[in-house]
Formats: C-alpha cells, structure tokens, sequence
C-alpha cells in the first residue's frame, strides 16, 4: 500500500471498499423504490366524464379502457379504509394554452334545446373550467412530491492558499444530496394522489351541480312563459268582457261600474304581465351567465315540457348516491388521503441522511517528498444524518394527522346523512308537486272553466253580476298559475334529485299540455258564448 495520501489506494484498499458500499446503498434504495413503484400500475386520469365514482370501482376491480375514472388498485397493510386505488397521471406538459389569459369562449349553441344548452354549460362555463384546471394541477403535484431533491454543488475558492505538505490548497469543489425517508417520499406521493382524486370528484359534483342549474333555469323559462300566455288569454276575453259591458250600459242594462270593474281587472293583468317579462329577462340571464354568454343574448323558451313521474323509493334514491355521487366518493378519497398524512406524520420522526463529496485542488509547489504525494489532488466522502430530538414535537405532530383524518371520517358521514336527508326532501316535493298537478289538470281547472262558462251564459241572460264574472276569472287565472308553477316545481324537484344522486333517473311521463290546450279554446269559447 502507497504512503501517499493524495494517491488513489489501490482496488482492495479500504477507502475504496467504502466508496462501492456507499454508491451500493444509494443504487439500493434506488432499487427498490423502483421495485415499490411497479407494485402499481401508473395511468392517467380521464377529465371528460360527468359520473367518475369510486364505488365503481371496488378493491381488486380491475380498470378497463371504458372505465369512467381509470384507477389501478393498490392493496396495503396501512389500514382497511385505505386498501383502494392510487393513480398518477402521465405529465400534463404542454397541456396549457399558448395564452394561458385568454379567458374561456363560449360554444356557439345551433338549437336552444336542453341537451344542447347542458353540453354548452359543461363545456365553456367559467368555474367548470377553473376547477378544471386546479386537478389538472393537484394530478401535477403527484410528479414531483416523491422526487429526491435537488443535490447541491459548492466550490470554494481562498484568497490566502492553505499551506499543507502536498502543497498549497487553493480552491476545493463539493457536491452534496439529501436523501430523505424514502418511505415518507411514497406516502406524500400517495396522499398527493387521492388528494387530486378528491378534487376531480368534487369537479364531477360540480358538473352536476351545472347541469341542475341549467335545467332548474330552462324549467322555470318554461313556466314563465305559459303563465305569461296564461295572462295574455285572461285578457283577450277581459276585452271581450269590457266590450259586453259597455253594450250593456249602452242599453241601460247595467251601469257603468261593471266597465270600470273590466278595466281594473284588465290593468291588474298588465302588471302581472310586466312582473313575468321582468322574471323572463331575469331567467335568461342566470342561464346566459352559466352557459358564459352574455346576459342578453336571446333564448329560446321551451314549448313543451315532458317531467317524469317521481315513482322512486328513498332506499333506491339512497343505494343510487351511494354509487355516484362524487361528493360522498370525494369524501372517502379525503378521509383515505388524511389516512396517508397520518403515515407521513409517523415517518417524520424517521432521520433524512445527506452524503457528500469533495475534491481539493492543491498546488505542485513542493519538492518531492517519499512520504507525501506532493501535488496530488486530495478528496474525501462524507456522510451526515439529521438527528429528530424533541419528542413531544413529533407527538404532536402525529396527533395533529390523527385529529384531521377522525374528522375527515366525521365529515364523510355527515356528507351521507346530508345527502340522505336532501333525498328524502326533494322525494317528498317531487311527489306532492305530481299529486298536485294532476289534481290541478283533471279537477280543478275543468271545475273552473265550467264555471267561468256557465256564470258567462248566466250573465248574457242578465241572471248574473259582472263582478262574479270577474271574480272567476281570477280565480281560473290564479289556478292556471298555481298548475304551471306546479309543474315547474316537479321539473326542478327532479334535476335536484338527479344532482343528488348523481345520475339520470327513468321513469314514466308525466303529461302536461292538457292544460295548456284545453285552456286557450275554452277562452274563446266561453267568449263567443258572452257575445
């Protein structure tokens, strides 16, 4: 063996025996984070479904290229509410836009119909395409959350060269990597990964939370519009009234009251009339504004409305939002995410290590010496270890994790029971709003347009007051309000029950133009019958 200290000592020497043992470890740990690595499968997100639910996709199900949220499963002794899926999505790069400020465009709509408004919604509003992009950037923290971090490159260089017997050191160069806890790196990426599953799931919510508002607004459209040709029937047969009256005046067969009493019917009409052109202007703003248009862009309202007859049971509306509704799903991926935190918690208390090394650059200044080697450049390895004192830290540090995943599990039920509850509610309304229409449609209103008809052929024979004619008419007027209404409440009770459920539901139609056709002919009938 070589007494010079700056010469490299031959293979068996032991500083190069260290210098295999430590690239061996680090080459090691590499390994087998490899190896922990292809124990799952890594595939990308799909952003484009409506109805991405994690109870389709139970542990051990294997995800297919038709699935509507691909996950690959992982399966871990962490604990039974974690064994489940774990992805992470292929790099988003280049994903962006050029301009990244250029602000979304709304889709030109070729038809104002519902399907066509809902797919428009979905597309260009503004909060769907913010959301959007905050999981497009959770799934990007996934990439970099398990990564080493950066090493570290130094040089020094003296003003004043340190004297040694090799010679004189005028500069030394250094590199140095941190290597954590690697299991902790594994256990942030898998926090990371439900974290960002979380996120497109409650992006999923709010696509149906969108698509409600749509329909809600496109239904009340609807009402609006057949209690604003409800009022415009009312009052072409109030002129024929007024025009009956003022005969009869004109005959000395009744006074001038009656005409009076026509003419503030009438005007009342006309205030109801302006009332709902106010709320149609109002309506159609709201649904411009999610459909990211301008407020006064035209629309077109629906002619006919078809609802479907609320024949569900709370229990299958229940067992329904258990499977799809991304907010409960949202819910278990944060209570597995928190699941993780308290793992990462526990492998803080582990040391990170930092290895080093370093080349010393010296002068050839020396005369030749048997016992140095002068002029060589010396260098050396070195290794340190961060050492967790402070128990109570690190306690309180777990506990913290502990707290957040116990009400992560808190907040899971509370999400069931709300969902549950809001089911039940809107089953309730949705059944009484389809009674009420149907009695409304084959009851009421038939009762009340006889009667307008009747009291009308009574006063043509001068048996009957024009105020009670009058007074029907209001009474049919108020009455064909309340049906639509109804009806609106109906469409509106069953888009809120498909947001909470999180899927379409089928059903039988409920009809609803009877009314709607029934209503105008009886007007003119019952106006050729006061002529």
């Amino acid at each position: 063996m070589e007494g010079n200290a700056g010469k490299l000592a031959p293979p068996r020497s032991p500083a190069v025996l260290r210098i295999i043992v430590v690239f061996a470890m680090i080459a090691g740990c590499q390994s087998q984070r490899a190896a922990i690595q292809h124990t799952y499968k890594v595939v990308p997100p799909r952003f484009d479904s409506q109805q991405d639910s994690v109870a389709e996709h139970p542990p051990g199900h294997k995800p297919t290229a038709d699935s509507p949220i691909r996950l690959a499963v992982f399966q871990d002794d962490v604990g039974a509410d974690d064994a489940g899926m774990h992805t992470k999505p292929e790099s988003t790069a280049g994903a962006l836009p050029a301009d990244e400020n250029v602000p979304a465009q709304p889709l030109p709509i070729t038809d104002d119909s519902l399907a066509t408004l809902e797919a428009a919604a979905i597309l260009s509003n503004p909060k769907l395409i913010g959301m959007q992009q905050q999981v497009n950037a959770a799934w990007a923290k996934t990439h970099y959350v398990d990564k080493l971090p950066d090493p570290s490159i130094g040089a020094n260089v003296f003003g004043q060269p340190i004297e040694t017997a090799a010679g004189s050191q005028r500069a030394n160069l250094s590199i140095m990597q941190m290597v954590p806890w690697l299991d902790r790196l594994e256990s942030q990426q898998r926090q990371a990964c439900f974290e960002a599953m979380a996120m497109q799931q409650m992006l999923n919510a709010e696509r149906l939370k969108v698509t409600a508002d749509v329909r809600t607004n496109y239904f009340r459209l609807y009402v609006l519009h057949r209690q604003l040709d409800t009022v415009q029937g009312n009052q072409e047969l109030l002129r024929i009234l007024i025009d009956v009256a003022s005969a009869r005046v004109a005959n000395n067969q009744a006074t001038q009251s009656d005409v009076l009493l026509g003419t503030l019917e009438f005007s009342r009409l006309e205030e109801d009339r302006l009332s709902l052109e106010q709320q149609v202007a109002s309506t159609t703003a709201e649904l411009n504004r999610l459909l990211n248009r301008p407020a006064d862009t035209p629309l077109t309202a629906p002619r006919e409305l078809q609802v479907v007859r609320p024949d569900w049971s709370h229990e299958i509306l229940r067992q329904t939002a258990l499977q799809h509704q991304p907010m409960i799903a949202a819910a278990t991926l944060t209570t597995s995410a928190t699941r993780w935190g308290v793992e990462v918690a526990e492998l803080k208390r582990r040391p990170d290590f930092s290895l080093s090394a370093s080349w010393y650059v010296i002068d050839n200044n020396r005369p030749a010496s048997a016992i140095v080697g002068v002029g060589n450049d010396a260098w050396s390895l070195g290794a340190t270890m961060t050492v967790p004192v402070g128990r109570e830290k690190y306690d309180a540090i777990r506990d913290e994790a502990r707290w957040k995943h116990a009400a992560s599990h808190a907040d899971a039920q509370d999400v069931i029971r709300e969902f549950d509850a809001r089911l039940l509610d809107l089953l309730q309304q949705a059944q009484a709003a389809a009674e009420t229409a149907v009695l409304y449609r084959d009851t009421i209103i038939p009762q009340a347009e006889q009667t307008l008809r009747a009291d009308q052929a009574a006063l043509a024979e001068g048996t009957v007051e024009f105020d009670r004619v009058i007074q029907n008419v209001r009474k049919l007027l108020t009455l064909e309000f309340g049906y639509h209404r109804t009806i609106g409440n109906l469409a509106i009770a069953n888009a809120r029950i498909r947001q909470a459920v999180g899927a379409d539901l089928t059903g039988e139609l409920l009809a609803t133009d009877t009314v709607a056709e029934r209503s105008t002919p009886s007007h003119a009938d019952a106006a050729d019958g006061t002529d």
